[in-house]
């Protein structure tokens, strides 16, 4: 079986939304009959909005069916073992032409006890920012739950949010819980848990073309949310040493490493029992790997099979990837011990 895998490029989905712009056309794709594309889905397990292999002889499938088929070796025993045939993570685009709504997601403790299989912690990396754009990651000092409630009755929530002004290049992990916001002029790359549960806590009282409001989940939300502070500032330190892997995000959910890059660079994977995904976030670039070369620019990705034993990225002058994956080290072999439970969902559904 592992000499019938490569890495794999998908087709894109496209999520039309009431505060979604046409950044990504300026990449090259086409959404034609979409008004406003929010979200590009480039690689996603979410049923319903799974991703389509684009090239090779296993064109067609989806990516659950060929985890089904190919178990760990295209994704890591430990991972298979731990997540069965649904793909872990969902990788976007997000083009904010307008404010998104303030929003919270749910941990997987919580997210289960309400019927849905995971909670969603992300990460987002800028891609552009205009001049002014901002976003909104965690609260201020002070911020307890009874002051919470006082400013969302009094409609005064913005006030008690951490806001701040990202530069390209600018890496945010939001973990569960966090309530955050991207601000118009913001197209963001975005790693998350394969899961689209969110809860809406205010969205500035906008309606769509029939003149409705969005559905809010303030009750939902507040079960949810972690009224920690993120301190003097929300984004990620790092240091972006050209022709390396830079860490930038290590969470239980994945790690996310930072690429700029301008001549090519060799890396073993043979130490890695996990997936490798590179999304590109600027520039033109290739992988090769397993004997196939995959090109690919801003808002493509290729999955690269955990069989494979090593990779070679190029680029055409210069470009930048993020390196996604899941640490496995530590984990044992035995599945989770929901995985049953999950099974039973997924009949039940």
């Amino acid at each position: 079986m592992q000499s019938a895998l490569y890495p794999l490029k998908f087709l894109p989905l496209y999520k039309n939304v009431i505060w979604g712009g046409n950044r990504l056309r300026g990449y090259g794709f086409d959404y034609s009959p979409l008004a406003n594309c929010g979200e590009l889905w480039a690689l996603s397990g979410v049923e319903g909005r799974e991703s389509v292999v684009a090239n090779g002889f296993l064109a067609g499938n989806t990516l659950n069916e060929l985890v089904e088929v190919y178990m760990g070796d295209l994704v890591g025993e430990k991972v298979y073992n731990r997540y069965g045939v649904e793909f872990p993570l969902l990788v976007k685009m997000i083009d904010a032409a307008d404010d998104l709504s303030v929003q919270v997601h749910p941990a997987d403790e919580l997210a289960q006890r309400r019927g849905m299989p995971w909670g969603k912690s992300e990460m987002w990396y800028v891609v552009e920012a205009e001049e002014g754009a901002r976003l909104v990651s965690g609260f201020g000092a002070g911020v307890d739950r009874e002051a919470y409630v006082r400013a969302l009755e009094g409609g005064e929530l913005m006030g008690l949010l951490h806001s701040e002004c990202p530069a390209v290049g600018d890496v945010y992990y939001i973990p569960a819980g966090r309530v955050h916001a991207l601000g118009r002029g913001l197209l963001v790359a975005e790693v998350q848990q394969a899961s689209d549960c969110t809860y809406r806590i205010y969205d500035y009282d906008r309606t769509d073309a029939d003149g409705r409001r969005r559905q809010l989940h303030t009750a939902e939300a507040m079960e949810a949310i972690d009224f920690g502070e993120v301190g003097d500032h929300a984004n990620t330190r790092y240091e972006a040493r050209p022709n390396s892997s830079n860490t930038v995000v290590a969470c239980p959910y994945f790690t996310t490493r930072v690429i700029p890059f301008d001549r090519p660079i060799r890396k073993s994977l043979e130490e890695v029992d996990s997936f490798v995904v590179y999304l590109c976030v600027s520039g033109i670039a290739a992988v090769k790997s397993m004997g196939e070369v995959v090109p690919m620019h801003v808002g493509e990705c290729v999955l690269v099979p955990s069989v494979a034993e090593g990779v070679e990225l190029f680029c055409e002058g210069k470009a930048t990837l993020l390196e996604v994956s899941i640490d496995t080290a530590g984990w044992n072999d035995a599945p989770r011990a929901d995985l049953d439970w999950l099974a039973q969902w997924r009949n039940e559904e």
